[in-house]
């Protein structure tokens, strides 16, 4: 598939794939987590993405899987609905942009590439990036900006942005990326614009709200011993998962959560090497396991 996905060797360790299994990647992305578990063990894999471009990829692995492999159109956050409880002996969650997205000029996702302020990871959603920017109130910009990207400047990118579109609508993710530096120091760490389009990403999708679904229908489409393994890329996402997996319980209190990770896990040395974009990952892995009444 050309993507190599991030901690992709800890996703495999943690999944613990087995011969007979099945498993379910709810991020299909560009595949490489599906294709890595295809490879691991002789077993079958469910996928699901909300995204069309991840359809058209995912057409490459039916023709080389055939029926271990099935693709499923539609958001994470539904996976309960259409999918079968207690089905899966492992799910695995990867909630960062994918590269084909970040690396499409014409998605709007990266500050780095000069396209159409879109942001949507699927081309049905209503909302897009250029209907926040150049609609929203300053103080409703204002508090995207500071409650999903953590952006102390959020005040200040907002009123440069509701100033800037009184003269002209901002079209462009090159646009935008340049009123954001323009009121912003330099940073050694990050760009000045990763923050309030991380913020603006998040707020587009609605991600926040689909990782807790998500997440949380995931539970309960494990089969006894299955995993679940989580990777997260900014504390908002870690934070949702955490507080799941120490809270969730299962079928009246005779099935409970093993946490299999004690704390979130980076990512190695070398892969933040060779890989910049995987610095901020942390993975989560909880077992559902059986236990007797009592």
């Amino acid at each position: 598939m050309g993507h190599y996905p991030v901690m992709l060797p800890e996703v495999l360790e943690h999944l613990n794939i087995q011969d007979g299994g099945h498993y379910l990647d709810a991020t299909f992305g560009g595949g490489g987590y599906t294709q890595s578990i295809l490879n691991e063990k002789l077993c079958t894999v469910s996928a699901v993405d909300r995204d069309e471009d991840a359809q058209k990829r995912s057409k490459e692995l039916s023709e080389v899987y055939k029926e271990r492999f099935h693709f499923y159109l539609n958001n994470f956050s539904e996976i309960g609905n259409f999918l079968q409880h207690g089905t899966f002996d492992g799910i695995v969650f990867d909630f960062g942009v994918s590269s084909f997205q970040l690396d499409t000029a014409e998605r709007g996702f990266s500050f780095r590439l000069d396209g159409p302020l879109d942001m949507r990871m699927s081309k049905e959603s209503p909302v897009s990036a250029y209907d926040v920017v150049n609609g929203f109130s300053k103080d409703n910009l204002a508090d995207i900006i500071y409650h999903y990207g953590d952006e102390p400047l959020s005040r200040k990118i907002a009123s440069a942005i509701v100033r800037s579109r009184d003269t002209k609508k901002i079209e462009t993710t090159s646009e935008l990326a340049e009123i954001i530096r323009a009121v912003s120091p330099r940073r050694r760490d990050h760009d000045p614009a990763t923050l309030t389009f991380q913020a603006l990403r998040i707020y587009v999708n609605d991600e926040l709200s689909e990782i807790d679904k998500g997440v949380r229908s995931a539970i309960n489409l494990l089969r006894p011993g299955g995993r679940l393994v989580v990777v997260s890329f900014h504390s908002l996402e870690d934070r949702i998962c955490k507080e799941i997996f120490k809270h969730s319980s299962f079928q009246s209190g005779h099935t409970k959560l093993k946490q299999v990770t004690k704390k979130a896990i980076p990512p190695s040395k070398t892969e933040i090497r060779q890989n910049v974009r995987s610095r901020s990952a942390r993975l989560r892995c909880i077992e559902l396991i059986k236990e007797p009444y009592v």
